[in-house]
């Protein structure tokens, strides 16, 4: 609970002009941290079986590969028009669950539910409906989480709380990815010649865990983790940039237009990065079957093969993504925010243009590093760059706006990819990917222009990540 003497300091601090509106937090405990942030890695077991998986489900129920950008247009279009609102909704919510958690809630219940349903889809639409009620699930569920850490978390904990998202993110991402492969390989689940046409039995079983992960780890965050009232931010952030509320799509228009510079320079950023990771979604897993392992047709063991071997990579840079991510806070310390996003982001350029060089399956493991190196960046520092320029009466607005940054490029990708295909790559999934690798490389440049201040510089130096995570109090 805060202090008297804590909301008077805070009332004092509004008399500054440049202060932001932020509400008094205390530093939390490791299991404090670890349990506001737990239900993100279900969210994420989520993304990572649908990212590793989308693409040859649709294959496997007729989807051509000139088709797969817009059959994933799904992704995109819901964030695009459900993060904003949700954001903005999870402001000016206040009910028996706090502010942010009863979205977390509902959408882990209905993607829970697509997940279970996916797999078993009897025709490639009834495919492509799910993955736009599992993706509208999904952005429901997790926009809240980012403004949890700007709700939660003191200024010098920030960092680490996004930074510990990261983790979770990459933790999932490579238990997701790998599932199929491990319940093979494993746990003896093995396809029958006859069923190579149907969607994996070892798929099904990895959507059906997912479900239940998705679901279980929300609902923990959701009983561990309690909320502030309204009138204790109210109380502790007295400098309210939305004293009056002109309406959900009035103030969504006016947060466009009183976008702060950083996050306009960020959106450049945003954008090419974006489009980068979303080649990958788009077209790895079946690149990899097709080019590297041969596979000439969906209804093949090499196939399949290739598709396992592929969630195996992406469970690697998953990895990479998670274990990188206890060095991050370290780094930034050492030479700044903007210059290790830049140096993470050319890292996985690096890895993703080499693979058109590559043709050894084992080979292909080494830019898994570079991509692993640049997604733990993604998730994590332009949100620590973004968050304390924001005006905490519209955190949730401004993590839904920014994230039109996300699903722009993507949206762009999945327009015009297929017709990439078609006229300039004949087919190449692999080619799709090195253009990702590209516009990552595009994405290290922009950073270089986002705007230097005390605002998006480390929290506190002197307070590294290793000594918070191995704290108890």
């Amino acid at each position: 609970m805060t202090s008297i003497g804590q909301l008077i300091d805070g009332l004092k601090s509004a008399t500054d002009s440049t202060a932001r509106s932020q509400p008094k937090a205390k530093k939390l405990s490791f299991w404090q941290l670890w349990n506001m942030s737990f239900g993100f890695f279900g969210i994420q077991f989520g993304w990572g079986l649908q990212m590793a998986n989308t693409s040859s489900i649709f294959e496997h129920l007729g989807a051509r590969v000139h088709q797969l950008p817009l059959l994933w247009l799904a992704a995109p279009l819901t964030g695009l028009v459900v993060q904003p609102i949700i954001g903005y909704l999870s402001d000016h919510t206040w009910g028996p669950l706090g502010r942010r958690r009863p979205y977390f809630l509902a959408g882990a219940i209905a993607g829970s539910i697509a997940l279970i349903l996916m797999p078993n889809a009897p025709n490639l639409w009834m495919a492509v409906g799910l993955l736009w009620i599992l993706d509208t699930s999904a952005n429901v569920s997790m926009t809240p989480f980012r403004s949890f850490v700007g709700d939660l978390l003191p200024e010098e904990q920030r960092t680490l709380g996004f930074t510990i998202q990261g983790v979770f993110h990459g933790l999932a991402g490579v238990i997701a990815s790998a599932l199929p492969w491990l319940l093979h390989h494993l746990f003896g689940v093995v396809e029958s010649q006859e069923n190579f046409h149907a969607i994996p039995i070892a798929i099904k079983l990895s959507f059906y865990i997912g479900a239940f992960i998705f679901l279980g780890t929300v609902v923990w965050t959701v009983l561990t983790t309690t909320e502030p009232p309204p009138t204790e931010l109210e109380i502790s952030s007295p400098q309210q940039e939305q004293t009056h509320s002109q309406g959900m799509f009035a103030d969504i228009r006016i947060a466009l237009q009183e976008m702060p510079t950083a996050m306009r320079q960020l959106a450049w950023v945003q954008f090419c990065s974006w489009f980068g990771m979303f080649c990958l979604f788009l077209y790895f897993p079946p690149a990899i079957a097709h080019n590297i392992f041969g596979a000439t047709s969906e209804g093949t063991l090499l196939y399949t093969t290739g598709i396992e071997w592929a969630g195996l990579c992406i469970a690697l840079y998953n990895a990479v993504c998670c274990l990188f991510s206890f060095v991050l806070p370290k780094l930034t310390q050492h030479i700044s925010l903007k210059n290790t996003h830049s140096l993470c982001l050319l890292c996985g350029a690096t890895g993703l243009c080499s693979m058109l060089l590559i043709h050894n399956q084992y080979v292909l493991l080494l830019p898994m590093i570079g991509i692993g190196i640049a997604w733990a960046s993604m998730l994590s520092l332009p949100y620590a760059m973004l968050i304390n320029v924001l005006p905490a009466s519209k955190s949730g607005l401004y993590m839904g706006i920014f994230n039109f940054f996300i699903v722009l490029p993507e949206i762009v990708a999945s327009l015009s990819l297929g017709w990439m295909m078609n006229h300039l790559f004949a087919d190449n999934r692999l080619i799709a990917v090195v253009l990702g690798g590209v516009f990552m490389m595009g994405a290290a440049i922009l950073t270089q222009r986002v705007q230097s201040s005390s605002n998006i510089q480390p929290s506190n130096p002197s307070y590294s990540a290793a000594d918070q995570l191995v704290s108890t109090h």
